[in-house]
Parts: structure tokens; sequence; C-alpha cells
């Protein structure tokens, strides 16, 4: 069986509350029994000078007042105290124990069940205490003190506390727990919301649709970053089905056509309408040629995505300049000019790779600069990276096109025209190559302004 979040943030609510309450009662219970305990024990000491002084206040003149002497005895008795009272030459003054024996046995028979009941390990037993009585700073005589000890709670000192601990303890457990529910079940709701819309905008986007956004705030900083994240995963999604799409239309366009036209001119041929002359064949065959040229450059996209480096140390400038004298009738054709800066800079890579990327780079340049347009060609390098900037003052690409420019078979020309677009493969196969290299790629671009491509490659690796 399936929990919701919001059943489980309440029950943990309510389980860190019971545990909470269950820990505090141990320590309040052992932090209130100590603090009561050095009470009454202090209290003790207290009641045995409070009875001190009152036996002192009885001998006035050499001689004791032994009726206020038996009441103070009788009175103190009845608390729990058993007082024997002798003058200085020990004589017995009055004995709580000769006044009346019977009851001070009882007396200390209960003590000592009450306190066993409540209290099964204690180890009380009858202590006594002895206190010299001075008058004018002359001992006049001794006080002996019976009490059970080391403590001792009658029945109001226990029951004030089972009343204090029970009642503290019970309210605190249902006030705690009420307020731990309602705090769960508004935690809960805070937290839930926003994930239940992540989850309905998830399922959304697991059945295709990828229009929906979660539009929900949220100052939690997992909650936020889930939402983005959700978000981000839609708008990509939806890019990619565009993508996707327009990939299929591409591709089915670069093959579809020239098929179409290769099988109905055969045809033609076939039926004997036109005649197999040279000049037909020899359309046909660049037109199977070019078909070709696209089929291996998919090919070569897949080999170059799962393909090893065989590297190499050489001077990529020299590579560069080998690469413009090949292009130059080419860019003098369409009267394009091409400058280059830079100097000596050594690289560890694959050599005919990253001619490739030279090649499609400066090929894209030349392809979309007008006529009397210039591309400048810069390289520069560093202790770590060797950086490879081809500008021109082309047609530029917009900032929809950008952030899909680099995959395949998109062209940023909607027109599909093979003599301007090309196939969508080459920068796709650049891109490639760049990151195998462990490097990266990026383009700087305005519409009608010129685009420049800048490649960063590690010298070393």
């Amino acid at each position: 069986m399936k929990i919701s979040l919001r059943m489980r943030l309440t029950a943990s609510y309510v389980l860190v509350t019971i545990v909470c309450v269950f820990l505090i009662s141990i320590l309040m219970n052992a932090l209130l029994e100590k603090q009561f305990r050095l009470y009454t024990i202090h209290n003790q000491e207290l009641s045995n000078q409070e009875m001190l002084n009152l036996i002192k206040n009885q001998y006035n003149n050499g001689s004791w007042n032994h009726d206020v002497i038996e009441n103070i005895g009788i009175g103190y008795l009845e608390r729990g105290m058993i007082i024997k009272v002798s003058d200085v030459h020990n004589r017995i003054i009055w004995d709580a124990a000769v006044h009346n024996n019977g009851l001070c046995k009882q007396m200390l028979d209960d003590m000592s069940k009450n306190m066993n009941k409540y209290y099964p390990n204690w180890s009380g037993k009858y202590k006594t205490k002895s206190y010299p009585v001075y008058h004018d700073e002359s001992k006049i005589g001794t006080v002996i003190v019976g009490y059970y000890g080391p403590f001792y709670y009658n029945n109001t000192d226990i029951g004030f506390i089972y009343t204090l601990k029970n009642r503290i303890l019970i309210f605190a457990f249902i006030f705690s727990l009420f307020f731990a529910q309602i705090m769960g079940i508004f935690m809960a709701q805070i937290l839930s919301r926003p994930i239940a819309r992540v989850v309905r905008a998830a399922e959304s986007i697991s059945k295709g649709y990828f229009k929906n956004r979660v539009d929900e705030k949220s100052n939690t900083k997992e909650i936020y970053i889930l939402i983005s994240t959700i978000n981000n995963m839609a708008k990509t999604l939806e890019s990619h089905k565009v993508l996707k799409e327009r990939m299929s239309d591409d591709i089915a366009h670069e093959l579809r056509t020239p098929l179409a036209t290769l099988q109905s001119h055969m045809e033609a041929m076939i039926d004997g309408i036109w005649e197999p002359d040279k000049k037909r064949l020899q359309s046909y065959y660049e037109e199977i040629i070019r078909i070709t040229s696209l089929v291996n450059q998919l090919g070569m996209l897949g080999k170059y995505q799962n393909s090893k480096l065989n590297r190499i140390k050489y001077d990529l400038c020299e590579q560069i300049k080998n690469v413009i004298f090949n292009f130059q009738a080419e860019f003098k054709n369409k009267e394009v000019r091409i400058k280059f800066h830079g100097n000596k800079c050594y690289i560890s890579a694959e050599k005919d790779k990253i001619s490739q990327v030279i090649v499609n780079l400066m090929s894209n340049a030349l392809k979309y600069t007008p006529k009397g347009g210039i591309v400048i060609i810069n390289l520069k390098g560093t202790s770590n990276t060797a950086e490879i900037s081809v500008k021109d003052t082309g047609i530029g690409i917009s900032d929809d096109d950008i952030p899909f420019i680099f995959d395949r078979f998109y062209r940023a020309d909607k027109s599909r025209n093979r003599l301007t677009g090309g196939n969508g493969i080459g920068l796709a196969i650049t891109k490639t190559i760049v990151e195998l290299h462990g490097g990266k790629i990026i383009v700087k671009s305005r519409v009608n302004e010129g685009s420049e491509f800048v490649v960063s490659l590690p010298i070393n690796i």
C-alpha cells in the first residue's frame, strides 16, 4: 500500500512528538526526583534546626521546661521525627521512645512500607543525628533526632509528586500531539502541493504533452530545484520533439525527392520515352553521388561518436594555413576575403579529425558570407588550451536557431535550398569531433551581421 507524503509527514511529526515527550518525561522524572529529594533533605535539616532552637529556648536559669519540651517532642513525633533530649550530664529530659515506644515503631514501619511501595529499590533506613545545645556559649545539653533517611516522603509529598508529574506529562503529551498533528498537516500541505503539481506535470510529460509547466512557487530549495528541473525537462523535450519532427521532414526531403526523380526518369527511359544518353546518365550519377555523400556523412557521424583517437603532437597553426591554402580558389571565385592571425601552437590530437573541423567551419563561413564579405580566422594558444575562432560577415543566425545549430539535420535555412542550406550534418560532425577531443564549441551570431564559431581544444591530454 502506497502512503501519501502528507500522511508520512504528519505521522513523522506525531512520532517525533511522542519520542520527545517520552524523553522529556524521563529527564523530568529524573530531575524532579533529584530536586525534590534534595529539597526534602534540606527541609529535614531546617526542621532539625527549628526544633533545636525551640528546645534551647526552654532552658532558663539552669533548669528545663519539661512540659513544653514534651509538647515539642510529641509535635515532631507526629511529623516523623523521634527526639531524645538530655542535659549536659547526659540525664534524660525527654525521650520519644520512652514516651510512646509502640507509636515510634509503628511510625517507622509505616514509613518503610510507604517508601518501598512507591520506590521498590529504595535503600532507606533509620538514622540518628546528634546536636549539641548551647546557652551563652556554654553547652547545656544534647538533642538526638531520629528519622528515616537519607530522605523520606510522607503521603502528602508523594501525592504532590505524582500529581505534578502525571498532570504535567498528560497535558504536555495531549497538547504536543495535537500541535504536532496540526503542524504536520500544515507543513505537509505546503510541501505536497507543489510536489503534486510536479507529479501531474511529469505524468503529462510521460504521455507526450510537453507544453505543461509548473507555475507553483516554493521557498524550499529542493522543491524549487525540482520544479525548475521539470520545467526545463519539459522545455527540452518539447524542443527535441519539434527537432525530431523537423529532422524527419529533412531526412525525408533529402532522400525522397532525388529518389523519386531518379525513379521517374528511369521509368521514362525503360518505357522508351527518354533516350539514356550520356548527359542524362551523368546527371543521375551526380544525384546518386550526393545521396551517397549524405549517407556517408551520417555513417561518419556515428563512427566519430564511438571512435578512439590516434593522437599525435603537431603544429595547429601550420594545419590551419594548409586548409586556408586549399580554400583559396573557392574564396577568390566568390570574391570573399580571408584573413588568418596566429602563431605556432602545438596540440596533441588526431590530425585528420581536426582538419575536418576546420574545413567544416571554413566551408560554412564561405557558404553564408556574401560577395565582398570577409572571413577572419584567429588562433590563440595558452598553457592549457588552443582556441580557434572563425568569424564571418555573413547572414548570421537567429536567436531561435542557435540552441539547435549543432543538431543533426538542423538548418537555420528553412527553405531547404541545397545550394545554401547543405544537409545539416557538418556542424553536428564538428561538435562531435571537438567533444571527442575533450574540447567545446560555441557560436555567437547576429542576423545580417555575421557569425563567430569558437573552438577550444585542450593542448595535452
